[in-house]
């Protein structure tokens, strides 16, 4: 995580795990062997949290703090990670999440991409 429990990526499993529609989510290691990750350009990059929703779907969440949300990086990642949950066929979805995204707040942010 980002090293407290005041911090934004906490913030974000907070939201993760007070939303009803979760079964049960983990925080993805990066670089762990057995680690969920998805290729990019140069490498690969391991989303922050993984969550199994109730009816099945699983939700691949990247948490970015508002000073990386629009960096080259930042983009990469949620183009790979839209295109990934566009060839599951419905059965994925992902989020790029930050503090503050169109004014929604990460807990609103996290319900529009369920819906």
């Amino acid at each position: 995580m980002d090293g407290s429990e005041s911090g934004e990526e906490f913030h974000c499993a907070k939201a993760i795990d007070a939303e009803p529609a979760v079964r049960f989510w983990l925080r993805n290691v990066s670089r762990h062997p057995k680690s969920f990750k998805l290729p990019t350009s140069t490498d690969f990059f391991y989303p922050d949290f993984i969550a199994q929703l109730a009816d099945g779907r699983i939700l691949v969440v990247e948490y970015k703090g508002g000073d990386r949300a629009t960096n080259d990086d930042s983009k990469e990642k949620a183009a790979i990670g839209e295109i990934w949950a566009r060839l599951s066929k419905g059965k994925a979805l992902f989020l790029l999440a930050t503090i503050k995204k169109g004014g929604k707040s990460v807990e609103e942010q996290i319900r529009n991409v369920m819906a």
